[in-house]
């Protein structure tokens, strides 16, 4: 792995934590404010993608748990995806995948050929004009594809593309060491079964427990006080 590939990991990663951190309706807003530049297909399809974000995993769920003592589960970005798209998949179906991969609080390395409908870093600077922060979306040159792929920060592979290059895919991941990379590939460009599913987004995400003890720091001054009368006589 050379150390400009690293360099770029690297970047994505620590810009991971802030962007994953901003929550679901600040980074809805964000990626609607970049597609309001877009043609109403990629428009309607960021839409798409950030509506059902938030239908299926932007809400935290309460559980049980002993007295004094809240327990939330909730959805985080999984970490850093690679999204990748043939020359001739349709810009619509790219769009798609990196909205899916954003919404949910992941960071992206965008890597596509040459003869895509727009330039992978004509998308990171509209992004960024759209007040994405720098390092969330990072163009990479495709010749560096299949060493990025191999990294073992990469959390997954998002693919619009035929089906043989996603089969290869498949297998370079389940190849490299360490933890096993997901592939998220779409092939039909017709139907859309995978993006357009409206529980995608389950794909990019991890859940998460936050538990907070509100007795520990006397939230709950009824509870402290239990036991706390008289000494009976």
């Amino acid at each position: 792995m050379t150390t400009r590939i690293q360099a770029i990991v690297d970047q994505s990663n620590a810009a991971w934590e802030h962007w994953n951190g901003l929550g679901y309706e600040k980074r809805i807003t964000q990626l609607t404010q970049w597609s309001s530049k877009q043609d109403a297909d990629v428009a309607a399809m960021v839409a798409f993608q950030c509506r059902n974000a938030n239908e299926h995993v932007a809400e935290a769920e309460l559980m049980p748990g002993p007295t004094g003592e809240t327990n939330e589960l909730y959805c985080a970005g999984r970490g850093l995806f690679v999204v990748s798209a043939d020359a001739d998949a349709p810009l619509v179906a790219m769009a798609g995948q990196l909205t899916a991969a954003l919404v949910t609080g992941n960071t992206v390395l965008l890597c596509l050929p040459e003869g895509f409908a727009k330039s992978a870093q004509q998308i990171v600077t509209e992004l960024e004009q759209a007040e994405l922060p720098k390092g969330v979306v990072l163009a990479v040159d495709a010749k560096d594809f299949e060493d990025i792929v191999r990294h073992a920060a990469v959390a997954g592979v998002v693919y619009a593309g035929n089906r043989e290059a996603a089969l290869k895919l498949s297998r370079d991941l389940a190849a490299r060491d360490g933890l096993l990379g997901q592939l998220i590939a779409e092939t039909d460009f017709v139907s859309y079964p995978v993006i357009g599913s409206p529980t995608y987004s389950l794909r990019f995400v991890t859940e998460r427990t936050r538990t907070i003890n509100i007795t520990a720091v006397g939230g709950n001054a009824s509870l402290l006080e239990l036991g706390s009368g008289e000494e009976a006589h």
